[in-house]
């Protein structure tokens, strides 16, 4: 009898904590699925769910807030997606507010992302619609990666190739670079324009001097003048008319004060007058 009623204990104790597990789970995996409290619904239409799928967690502001219930295919070229949410959330989400499907990580599951609105203050009502926005799939990635990995191709062939030329060819980079008489005739012939340059200057500086071209520069000379002084006379000139201006406006203003004293003075009199 004893050893019974031990066995009917263990017994008793396994049935019990299997029965808890079983309600904790339970418990969790519905609150996981929004099955307790308070919810309501949201729809979105979508060209794609890129591998979306029933039970997915919907997330706002970073915050897990709800599931995906429902994937239905509408037509061909619509997917509608219904999101079953927590109901304390709602007052958050507005009518403009943006659906999107993105990854949880970079392999990971898939997982819809609600955005705020901007403008609307309306909120948003039991089994409403909201916008979607197409998310950028990992094929348009790699499909990007792989472009810039073959430019990058393209330019290192390019570059092995200028690299090949400057070491053994026989164009005039090339033998500029390695040539040291190259070189040296292009630095001679720089050497050469400068002091051509040189020469010419000097020679402009002689001719100034000959007799037979100094009538020519006196004349360049005197007529350079000639607009200095037009210049300077027009500026004086200009000058002149300001002040001229500025004098008669302070004549204008000072009439004008005596004037207005003038006239305060008869005031005066004629009220004393009165007074008499």
């Amino acid at each position: 009898m004893e050893k019974q009623s031990g066995y009917t204990w263990k017994l008793g104790m396994f049935v019990t904590i299997g029965l808890l597990l079983f309600i904790m789970a339970v418990y969790f995996i519905g609150k996981q699925q929004n099955l307790f409290g308070s919810t309501f619904h949201i729809t979105s239409q979508f060209k794609t769910v890129s591998g979306l799928e029933v039970g997915n967690n919907v997330r706002f502001s970073g915050i897990n807030v709800g599931t995906v219930e429902q994937i239905q295919l509408k037509n061909d070229s619509t997917v509608v997606v219904v999101l079953v949410m927590k109901e304390e959330v709602r007052k958050f989400i507005k009518t403009d507010a943006t659906a999107s499907i993105g990854s949880d990580g970079l392999m990971g599951d898939k997982v819809l992302t609600i955005s705020p609105g901007a403008k609307s203050k309306k909120v948003i009502e039991d089994n409403g619609q909201i916008a979607s926005v197409d998310g950028i799939e990992m094929h348009d990635i790699m499909k990007s990666v792989k472009k810039s990995v073959d430019n990058i191709g393209v330019i290192s062939d390019e570059i092995a190739i200028f690299s090949h030329s400057m070491n053994n060819g026989n164009g005039a980079l090339a033998r500029l670079v390695k040539d040291d008489k190259m070189a040296n005739s292009v630095s001679n012939t720089l050497s050469n324009l400068e002091s051509g340059t040189k020469g010419f200057s000097e020679n402009m500086e002689a001719a100034k001097s000959n007799f037979l071209f100094r009538g020519y520069f006196k004349k360049k000379e005197k007529e350079k003048k000639e607009k200095q002084e037009e210049r300077k006379e027009k500026q004086e000139e200009a000058k002149k008319e300001k002040l001229e201006k500025q004098e008669a406006r302070q004549e204008k203003q000072e009439e004008a004060k005596k004037a207005e004293e003038k006239q305060k003075q008869e005031e005066a009199k004629k009220a004393e007058a009165e007074k008499k």
